[in-house]
């Protein structure tokens, strides 16, 4: 099938072929929207259960940071030239600070004002998370990998500027 002139063959290459015509934040927010979701939902569930909603919002933030990181890493950001792991451990990092932002807006308003209504907590909480999320994701997490540069001790005469 072709779209535009470009050959793709699996669904996640048509996804991406229609994600890169829209603007790079665009499509961090819309990624975002889809990990909002399964973030309410997981909380939903696992708070329906009877858990506290502290520790329903623990493990609803790892399910909205599963899905974000591979919706993220096939449609937002372009490939990194890393090594899935080594990216997954920069995306963990860049994530760790963002939803730990997350988790202190949702706990500071599920324990005070929001305790009636903890799904709007996730929500804003979600909504600071993402101020800090896209900056570093988009600077460290998914930065293209810098080329080798030659250093001036071991470059070879004539390739370094006096």
């Amino acid at each position: 099938m072709a779209v535009d002139k470009i050959e793709i063959g699996t669904g996640a290459d048509k996804a991406r072929a229609i994600a890169e015509r829209l603007p790079r934040l665009l499509r961090f927010a819309v990624v975002g929207c889809v990990g909002l979701l399964a973030d309410l939902a997981a909380f939903t569930v696992v708070a329906d259960f009877g858990h506290h909603p502290l520790a329903a919002r623990l493990a609803s933030l790892g399910v909205a940071t599963l899905v974000t990181w591979r919706l993220n890493r096939m449609l937002t950001f372009a490939r990194s030239n890393r090594a899935q792991s080594d990216e997954a451990m920069r995306y963990l990092a860049v994530t760790a600070v963002a939803q730990g932002t997350s988790y202190v807006v949702f706990a500071t308003l599920v324990l005070t004002v929001l305790a009636a209504l903890p799904q709007a907590a996730v929500v804003a909480g979600a909504a600071a998370g993402a101020l800090v999320s896209y900056n570093g994701h988009r600077l460290f997490a998914f930065a293209p990998r810098a080329r080798p540069t030659i250093s001036r001790a071991i470059a070879p005469r004539g390739l370094h500027r006096t």
